[in-house]
C-alpha cells in the first residue's frame, strides 16, 4: 500500500487513473481513466470516459487525455511521455497513442473482448508502423477488472449505481467530489 501513495511511482499515476475511471462512473460512464505523464513524473493530463456526456464515441479516456495534453503543450506529438489507463486501449485509442508519439503506455486490466495493444491486435508493437509503444500491463488489474465488474453487474440489473469513495461511512459522496474536481485547473486544458 505505501508503494501504491509513493510519488511519482507507476502504482501513484494509475491510482490517479483508477479515480478518473470512478469520476467516470459517477457520470454513468463506463469506468475507464487515463493520466499522461512526461518524463519528470509531471501530470500533464487526466480524464476519464466521457462518450455518453459528450455523445461523441471517440471520447475515450485515452483520446480525451491526448487531447488536453496536445492543447496543453501545443503539440499534438507527445514525445517522451507516458500513458497510465486502467483498460487495455481500444484499437482507435492505440492508434492515436502511435501518432501521438507516446512512449510508453501501462494499462491495468486487459480488455480481451475489443483490447488493441495485447488482446486482439499489437497496433503499439507493430514494427511496419512509423512508432512503437513500450507497453507494460496489469498494474492494479485487479481494481481496475473490478471497478469495470462492478459497473457493468449494476446496469445489467436496472440500478442507478453508487460508487464509495472511501473507507468509512462519513466518506463524502462521489458525486459530490466530482462537482468539486470539475473545476481543478487540470480539467480546463
Amino acid at each position: 500500500m505505501a508503494d501504491f501513495l509513493a510519488e511519482n511511482s507507476p502504482a501513484y499515476y494509475m491510482g490517479i487513473a483508477i479515480f478518473e475511471a470512478r469520476l467516470a462512473a459517477a457520470r454513468g460512464e463506463v469506468p475507464i481513466g487515463a493520466v499522461l505523464v512526461d518524463n519528470a513524473g509531471q501530470i500533464i493530463a487526466q480524464n476519464g470516459n466521457r462518450t455518453i456526456e459528450l455523445c461523441d464515441p471517440g471520447a475515450h479516456a485515452e483520446m480525451l487525455v491526448l487531447r488536453q495534453a496536445g492543447r496543453c503543450k501545443g503539440n499534438y506529438r507527445l514525445p517522451d511521455t507516458t500513458l497510465y489507463v486502467t483498460l487495455e486501449p481500444c484499437v482507435m485509442c492505440a492508434g492515436a497513442l502511435v501518432h501521438a508519439r507516446v512512449s510508453r503506455l501501462v494499462y491495468g486490466a486487459v480488455d480481451s473482448k475489443a483490447g488493441g495493444v495485447v488482446s486482439l491486435f499489437q497496433v503499439g508493437q507493430d514494427t511496419r508502423l512509423n512508432h512503437v509503444l513500450v507497453v507494460e500491463g496489469g498494474l492494479l488489474a485487479e481494481e481496475s477488472a473490478t471497478l469495470l465488474k462492478d459497473f457493468f453487474k449494476v446496469r445489467r440489473n436496472g440500478e442507478v449505481p453508487e460508487w464509495p469513495n472511501g473507507s468509512d461511512s462519513k466518506s463524502l459522496d462521489l458525486r459530490d467530489q466530482v462537482r468539486g474536481f470539475e473545476s481543478h485547473p487540470l480539467r480546463q486544458r
